[in-house]
């Protein structure tokens, strides 16, 4: 979306209760910090002031008029509640995907040719028929048939019938309220977050908190939380808490840029961003360190640009010795920005003249193990044999998931890498099967298979005594997407003597630091 920064936080709401005519002075965040409470009925919430404080409860009365209520902690439950009459609940669903970037850029097509989408994630990732624009039956079914019959065989319908619904409550006072929201402040801006009966996951969360339904017939916790609160829960869990002061400047820059470029992740639950890897590890005020702390500091406000849009800030643990183009893992538009680097300081291949979409040269490149940013970790170079049983186990819990319509096999006969990147990383691998042959393509290799933990590897095949094939070994390297900047190659840069401005020109060329400012572009149309 091209918006501008303040456009942006008006659009997300980011600006309170003022009007939009003002500059703000911190950007505050909506980070989904426990996203499906209540998913079981024994889940439990306990939310507590510190010592000398009190929580501030607003929630609307049975009269729909603002109550508001104080209190030391209070606890909130989930109970089933039966309705008078049945109900169907029902999406029709376009697409699924192991990520965002891939839905997303589905999204983008579905819109193209003229369908109202929303990207969701349920489990994995979905593009679904905009929710308020096909509302009843009849409307759903009619898109269904059309995209039938133009040929998109993955659309389909998910119907569930439902005869009681979560409700959240609590106790204050003696009373138990039953409500759908509830807002939960403190006056030194700092709550306990408890999860379960014995409290077995607590943490401290900067800012306040609301409890909100989801899309999922479930609720979601909600942190509403200043930027750079933020970072400091994201910082140290992310690069690590031991990581050289460079490497915990470049992340923090990288960090604050995702932040901003992701907002609209989880638009269709009503907050922006989640805590865990699919938007950045998140863990509130718990486990900081100073060395991130101080980099937050000296820092803040900047941000990564490429022609005044904040970068794609995409980054990973390892990776394997070369990282990727955007293109090479997800579809949509190329960032110029994220291109294939051989990561180590010093020049130990020329990709130009031998590139690594050459299966010999791609061999060859993958027992090189020295001179690399990241020679020396435990998933740089790695191996690992899984037999044609193990293989296919994985493949078919994955087209299941997926609606594939060759789902049904039961033997995997054959593995081919077709095709390769520049950078190596797998373009397309066909599986044969007893019932055909099945094509995955970039980041579907990594979730259809447990073994590769990227789509940097080659196959090897494992013959019995008599020659017949009872596997394959996965040779690769790296770990993660590949794109953008290695954590890992980063400690190393950092050692050596790189600043964190050096550290991020080597991994996103072409870009450069800036205060954020109202003329940045957050993300493109």
């Amino acid at each position: 979306m091209t918006q501008s920064f303040w456009m942006a936080l008006c659009l997300w709401g980011l600006t309170g209760w003022g009007a939009c005519a003002e500059t703000p002075k911190e950007v505050e965040l909506q980070v989904g910090i426990v996203q499906r409470f209540g998913s079981e009925t024994t889940d439990q919430l306990t939310l507590q002031a510190t010592p000398g404080d009190r929580l501030t409860l607003r929630f609307l009365s049975g009269n729909m008029k603002p109550q508001t209520k104080q209190t030391d902690s209070v606890k909130v439950e989930v109970a089933m509640q039966p309705l008078p009459q049945p109900i169907v609940e029902e999406r029709l669903v376009l697409s699924d995907h192991a990520t965002f970037e891939t839905a997303e850029d589905s999204a983008n097509q579905w819109r193209k040719l003229g369908i109202q989408v929303e990207v969701a994630q349920p489990q994995r990732w979905q593009v679904w028929a905009k929710r308020d624009i096909y509302q009843t039956p009849l409307l759903r079914r009619l898109l269904l048939s059309s995209l039938k019959a133009q040929g998109y065989t993955n659309v389909h319908l998910e119907t569930e019938v439902v005869q009681q619904v979560r409700r959240a409550s609590f106790v204050l006072d003696g009373y138990r309220y039953s409500r759908q929201e509830l807002e939960i402040s403190a006056e030194k801006n700092l709550i306990q977050v408890s999860q379960g009966a014995n409290n077995k996951t607590s943490r401290m969360y900067g800012g306040s908190l609301r409890l909100q339904p989801n899309a999922y017939g479930s609720y979601t916790l909600v942190n509403q939380v200043p930027l750079e609160t933020y970072l400091r829960g994201v910082v140290p869990h992310e690069i690590g808490p031991g990581a050289p002061y460079a490497a915990v400047e470049a992340q923090t820059i990288i960090a604050r840029t995702y932040a901003l470029r992701n907002l609209r992740r989880f638009a269709a639950d009503n907050y922006q961003l989640c805590a865990d890897t699919h938007c950045q590890v998140y863990k509130g005020l718990t486990g900081t360190v100073p060395t991130a702390d101080q980099a937050i500091a000296t820092t803040k406000g900047t941000v990564l640009t490429h022609n005044n849009e904040l970068v794609d800030a995409l980054y990973y643990s390892t990776s394997g010795g070369v990282t990727a183009p955007f293109s090479d893992t997800w579809n949509g538009a190329e960032r110029p920005y994220l291109k294939a680097v051989i990561d180590a300081p010093q020049t130990i291949w020329n990709l130009s003249q031998k590139s690594l979409a050459d299966e010999r040269n791609f061999r060859e490149f993958i027992n090189l193990k020295e001179g690399f940013n990241e020679s020396g970790r435990d998933v740089f170079r790695w191996s690992r044999a899984n037999t044609l049983e193990q293989i296919a186990a994985d493949l078919q819990r994955y087209l299941e998931r997926t609606k594939h319509p060759l789902g049904n096999f039961t033997k995997v006969l054959q593995m081919q890498v077709v095709q390769r990147s520049t950078s190596g990383r797998i373009l397309k691998l066909a599986v044969k099967t007893d019932k055909g042959v099945v094509e995955l393509h970039k980041n579907e290799v990594r979730s259809a298979f447990g073994p590769p933990r990227s789509t940097l590897f080659y196959l090897e095949p494992i013959y019995d005594a008599s020659k017949t094939l009872k596997g394959y070994t996965f040779i690769g390297g790296g770990f993660g997407h590949g794109v953008g900047l290695s954590q890992y190659g980063s400690y190393n840069l950092a050692q050596l003597g790189w600043s964190g401005e050096r550290i991020l020109s080597f991994y996103y060329p072409g870009t450069k630091i800036e205060p954020l400012n109202d003329s940045i572009v957050f993300w493109p149309e």
